[in-house]
């Protein structure tokens, strides 16, 4: 045999013991979420504080988009470029 014949018999022989190995994944079912009554859950929507615009325009109308290290966009808001000017 040459080499590339026993490197190819090594791999299946891997492979036939990882077949062996794994074992067929038995189905789950889906997990149902518990129903809350509905008067707590209209109390939990009111309480939810409203999340901040990221692209909001912030001074002098600018883009005001920020950026992974923290600098935001100098565009005019609403640009139509699709990179942002950071300074």
């Amino acid at each position: 045999m040459s080499k590339m014949d026993n490197l190819r018999a090594m791999r299946e022989a891997r492979f036939e013991a990882a077949q062996k190995a794994a074992k067929p994944a038995a189905p789950r079912k889906a997990p149902v979420a518990p129903v809350a009554p509905a008067a707590a859950k209209d109390a939990a929507v009111t309480d939810a504080p409203e999340p901040a615009d990221a692209a909001e325009p912030t001074e002098a109308g600018n883009c005001g988009h920020q950026s992974m290290n923290g600098r935001r966009c100098t565009r005019e808001a609403g640009h139509a470029a699709k990179s942002h000017r950071y300074s």
